[in-house]
């Protein structure tokens, strides 16, 4: 992708360089998007009862907050290949904490739908992340730098479970009832993420050189001009629609987990509130190392087994993911069903670091549109889910279904092929990198 100067390790207390600075920001960006994005959701049971809520109306929210996300996604990969990730980010976090703060506006069913939906597009965020932690680090690490950005920034989703029933609690406890608690506590979480898009704009750069405008300028990197056809480029590689699969059955698993499982706890184990946000809060705090996880084994994979390593450990890590699965719908024990969540909850976000450890490696040279196919591919995934809880299933058998799905599309990872030119470029550049990286940890002895 013409880029130079990437980084070849993963410095977490370098805060001045501006791989490290796209790094902190674009996981702590994406940490904030996927905490408003799914704000409400441990919130639902209030909102259930003052809008007199449906089951199949709660289904219609949850298939409508992740599905206008797959438009966004495929929109947002193309935009960052044109204008870059910097102002692309920091659009979509001005613009989409809108609909965040005015979620509270909401007066029934209707305009609600409309606000959740508005919502969704900030789950776009993610393709950002990937592309910019992408063009900013070097083979050999750059599997564990998405891996760990987007697995920080999904943190967000384990996160606001627990933190947001205790936003709804304080205003509660400040005297405000329980329709003024749940709109002021999502004013709150909009407001945070407006602020970051302003800091987003001022403290990175689109590449390790600098930004798209500046560079060429100077003509040191692709013309904007180049960029087209990149998104058909994309849609043309069988390779992108099968990790499409294989992100809807990981990604999209855990976007409908974040939906329902407050609910789900609430449901059919009767916790309280608080105890089930903090219960389906154990999913997504997962993500605390499990998807870094992931991206760390798709690169050692990688070292020894080249590209074709990657997509093994993917293939393995899906498998395993849609076994807990099924094993987690059986559970009708409160603490058997902990238990298995968390080992579903590691293996769901090993593979999503495992998916975005090879989607580097597809096409460089339309980086933005395929990250952006393959991360719509995890709301799709989540929208299919969303329609089978929304129907005559019990939660319990939709996740059964769920798990068997799972399982089928881990076999999607054996259409994702590299010739032996893409294996050789990729361990010439893994091997460059190496040496790179032995040069200056030798500068600095």
């Amino acid at each position: 992708m013409e880029i130079n100067n990437k980084a070849t390790r993963i410095n977490l207390l370098d805060f001045k360089s501006p791989q490290m600075r796209a790094f902190h920001m674009s996981w702590f960006a994406f940490f904030l998007c996927f905490f408003a994005w799914f704000g409400i959701a441990p919130l639902m049971s209030v909102v259930r009862t003052e809008f007199a809520l449906t089951k199949a109306q709660i289904g219609n929210t949850i298939i409508g907050s992740v599905a206008i996300t797959i438009f966004a996604r495929l929109f947002i990969g193309w935009l960052c290949d044109k204008i870059g990730p910097r102002i692309t980010y920091t659009g979509l976090l001005l613009i989409f904490s809108i609909p965040v703060m005015a979620i509270g506006l909401s007066s029934g069913y209707d305009s609600f739908l409309m606000f959740r939906i508005a919502i969704g597009a900030i789950g776009a965020s993610f393709v950002i992340t990937q592309y910019h932690t992408s063009v900013m680090f070097a083979p050999n690490c750059v599997g564990t730098a998405n891996a760990t950005s987007a697995g920080w920034g999904n943190l967000g989703g384990g996160v606001t479970q627990m933190v947001m029933p205790l936003v709804f609690g304080t205003f509660i406890y400040l005297g405000f009832n329980d329709a003024s608690s749940w709109r002021y506590s999502m004013l709150v979480a909009g407001a945070v993420c407006f602020l970051t898009g302003i800091a987003y704009y001022f403290l990175t750069t689109d590449l390790p050189d600098g930004n798209f405008k500046e560079l060429r300028e100077k003509g040191v990197y692709r013309s904007s001009a180049k960029v087209k056809g990149t998104f058909v480029l994309a849609m043309k590689d069988k390779r992108v629609w099968a990790l499409f699969v294989i992100y809807a059955a990981c990604f999209g698993i855990e976007l409908t987990i974040n939906n329902i499982a407050a609910l789900y706890f609430i449901d059919y184990f009767e916790l309280t509130l608080k105890t089930a946000g903090i219960v389906a809060g154990l999913f997504g705090l997962m993500n605390l190392f499990a998807r870094t996880t992931g991206g760390i084994i798709g690169d050692k994979f990688g070292h020894k087994g080249g590209l074709k390593g990657r997509v093994k450990w993917l293939f393995i890590a899906i498998l395993i993911e849609g076994i807990m699965l099924m094993i987690f719908s059986r559970m009708t024990v409160l603490p058997l069903a902990i238990g298995s969540l968390i080992i579903f909850s590691l293996f769901t976000q090993m593979s999503e670091g495992a998916t975005f450890s090879v989607v580097p490696f597809i096409n460089k040279h339309a980086l933005g549109s395929v990250s952006g196919i393959v991360g719509a591919g995890g709301n799709m995934g989540a929208v299919a889910a969303g329609f089978l809880f929304k129907g005559g299933y019990t939660w319990p058998a939709a996740l059964l279904i769920l798990g068997i799905l799972v399982i089928l599309a881990s076999f999607a990872t054996f259409f994702v092929t590299f010739s032996s030119e893409d294996e050789a470029e990729a361990a010439e550049e893994h091997e460059l990198a190496l040496r790179r990286r032995a040069e200056l940890r030798a500068q600095h002895a």
